[in-house]
């Protein structure tokens, strides 16, 4: 069932990304490790295909929001799945973990298609 309006999702996507940027500071993660860089790698990457995907928070509208939220699930597993993947599951792996799987969660109950597109904005 998908009842989150592409708006309210688009708001999460920054918030999201900058706080995954951030978590590698607030959960303590060595400088320079693993942990921090594939934090920091997946924070920016869900920024930019943001900035590119054609819903309200779109700067330059060329990712389909299906595609959008394909690429929320696949990267939120691999996101949730990375401190095993990586090796770092010994030294943090819940921040990870819970940003992995609210991205996976978010990607099942987003709408498809944007407010404006269907022509109520």
């Amino acid at each position: 069932m998908r009842f989150l309006p592409t708006r309210v999702h688009g708001a999460i996507d920054y918030l999201w990304g900058l706080a995954l940027m951030v978590s590698p500071w607030l959960a303590g993660m060595p400088k320079g490790g693993a942990a921090m860089w594939v934090a920091w790698f997946f924070g920016a990457g869900a920024i930019a295909y943001s900035l590119a995907t054609e819903y309200e928070f779109g700067l330059v509208p060329i990712v389909p929001m299906p595609l959008h939220l394909g690429l929320d699930g696949v990267a939120g597993a691999v996101l949730a799945a990375s401190p095993w993947l990586f090796g770092f599951a010994g030294e943090s792996r819940w921040p990870h973990l819970a940003f992995g799987l609210f991205a996976v969660a978010a990607s099942l109950v987003t709408k498809t298609r944007p407010a404006r597109a269907r022509g109520a904005v």
